[in-house]
This record gives C-alpha cells, sequence and structure tokens, in this order.
C-alpha cells in the first residue's frame, strides 16, 4: 500500500488496519506500505511514519528518489528542481525491485481532472503508463483485477470519495 503521510494514505492506512483485524484487536498487516521519499518530506512527516510503522508493525519499504539520481535513472534540469515529478521512476523501480502486482492507493477522482476516467482498479502497462481508453469497465461493481504479464495496476478504493469524505 502507497503511504505518503497524507491525509488520504493516513485513511486508507487505517481502513487497512480496520479490515484486518479481529474483533477489536487489529492485527499487523499482511502487505507492506511504501513510501516513496522525494528528500524533501517536512521532518514531521517522516517522524510520524516511522511512529506509524514502530506501533503498528507494519513492514515498511522505503524508494528513495534520491538513489534513483544517484544510478542516473533521474535526472534533474537542476539541483533544485522539484522531486515531486521524478517520484514515477522511483516507483517504477521499486514495484520491479519487489515484484508488486498490485499497489493501493488514496487517489480520489476528484482531486484533479486526469484522475476523474481512473478506474478503481487501474491497469498500468510494463512502463507504469496508465491508458484510460484501455481501462476496464466497472459495471455494477464487478471488477476485473486479472493481470496479463508486464502489467500491474493500482487500486485505489477511496477513489468515489471526496474531500470532505476524508
Amino acid at each position: 500500500m502507497l503511504f505518503s503521510g497524507g491525509k488520504d494514505s493516513i485513511v486508507m492506512f487505517h481502513l487497512a488496519r480496520k479490515a484486518f483485524q479481529l474483533g477489536n484487536r487489529p492485527v499487523k498487516l499482511p502487505f507492506p506500505i511504501l513510501h516513496i521519499d522525494t528528500g524533501h518530506n517536512y521532518p514531521e512527516v517522516i517522524s510520524y511514519r516511522d511512529a506509524v510503522v514502530k506501533k503498528t508493525g507494519v513492514k515498511l519499504i522505503v524508494g528513495h528518489v534520491e538513489n534513483s539520481i544517484k544510478k542516473g535513472t533521474v535526472r534533474l534540469r537542476k539541483e533544485a528542481d522539484s522531486r515531486n515529478a521524478a517520484q514515477a521512476i522511483t516507483l517504477l523501480e521499486s514495484i520491479a525491485e519487489h515484484e508488486f502486482d498490485a499497489l493501493m492507493g488514496g487517489a480520489r477522482r476528484n482531486e484533479e481532472k486526469a484522475r476523474a476516467k481512473e478506474r478503481i482498479f487501474s491497469f498500468r502497462d510494463e512502463f507504469g503508463q496508465w491508458d484510460p481508453k484501455a481501462q476496464r469497465p466497472e459495471l455494477w461493481n464487478l471488477y476485473n483485477a486479472r493481470i496479463s504479464k508486464g502489467e500491474n495496476m493500482r487500486v485505489f478504493p477511496i477513489s468515489n470519495w471526496t474531500e470532505l469524505d476524508i
């Protein structure tokens, strides 16, 4: 599960823990959380992330944009450029390294125009590209979660939520 420490990923983490609890007792999640670290996070975000990991025992995987820069897979035009756009490369490298076939995230359709066509099960090709025309229909809440070789998917369970729901 993708985890940035922002409000949407915190809600996703809470919902996942609630889904995997026995009675009133939460259990350790059966999957890790993945944080793509740009190196430009507020220290409070990293402290919060680490406190959540320590408190819940969830496995944390961190992909560092700085490592992608050192490998040469990410090139910034200027040292002071934002690293937010570079996260995509580090994410793809993390997917390949850990052999993830699916990632859950807290993206919502109302956040930006491009996400309005996004499905709950959003398929990506081997390059991590999303093609809105190739998305499978979600009729009557029936989801086709089959993936082909080289594909992976992003799962956005709260994509129909608004900021008010968060």
